[in-house]
């Protein structure tokens, strides 16, 4: 992975996900993890009915988050980047944490699984802290949705949810702006 410059990251923008967005945001779900339903906690999410953000570079979608509020809580449900390394998962996890903050929620929090090395890095650099590791809880989101394969990124066996949750006091404000943030 190559490190962009600030001038590259600086051309992020992000806006709310739209009725427009929907077919994109299928056909990239669908591609890149087996359709639009996400799991996390036992509870599947239609991430095409969640509110959302788009992250833009040069006009171009760059990427795409997901959320739910229940209560005082945000989960933030799908992050996805098509352009890494160029800002957008940190301008939408930011966007996600102002409407959280917005929602008056008290907690930002997320799963990701244990095979997402990718994620796992981008998360702690970002600055959510690791709260749960849910042992054996993806055989239990396979009821829900059979598509997850048993093997996941780098041959990695898919068999955990790795939960985190960004400290109040951070929320909104990264630690870092490094490449693959």
């Amino acid at each position: 992975m190559t490190s962009l410059g600030h001038d590259q990251k600086s051309r992020v923008t992000v806006r709310q996900l739209t009725a427009e967005d929907v077919t994109w945001v299928r056909e990239l779900f669908t591609e890149r993890w087996g359709g639009v339903v996400s799991v996390s906690r036992g509870v599947a999410h239609d991430t095409t009915a969640l509110p959302g953000f788009v992250a833009l570079l040069d006009g171009e979608r760059a990427g795409v988050a997901t959320y739910r509020i229940a209560g005082r809580e945000c989960e933030l449900v799908t992050l996805d980047s098509v352009r890494e390394g160029a800002g957008a998962g940190t301008a939408l996890v930011d966007a996600v944490a102002g409407a959280a903050r917005a929602a008056g929620t008290v907690r930002l929090w997320l799963v990701t699984t244990n095979d997402n090395l990718r994620a796992l890095r981008f998360y702690q650099r970002y600055g959510f802290d690791l709260v749960a590791v849910h042992r054996d809880a993806v055989a239990r989101s396979r009821e829900l949705k059979p598509s997850i394969p048993e093997i996941g990124l780098d041959g990695i066996p898919i068999r955990h949810e790795i939960e985190f949750e960004l400290p109040s006091n951070l929320a909104g404000v990264s630690r870092t702006r490094s490449p693959g943030c």
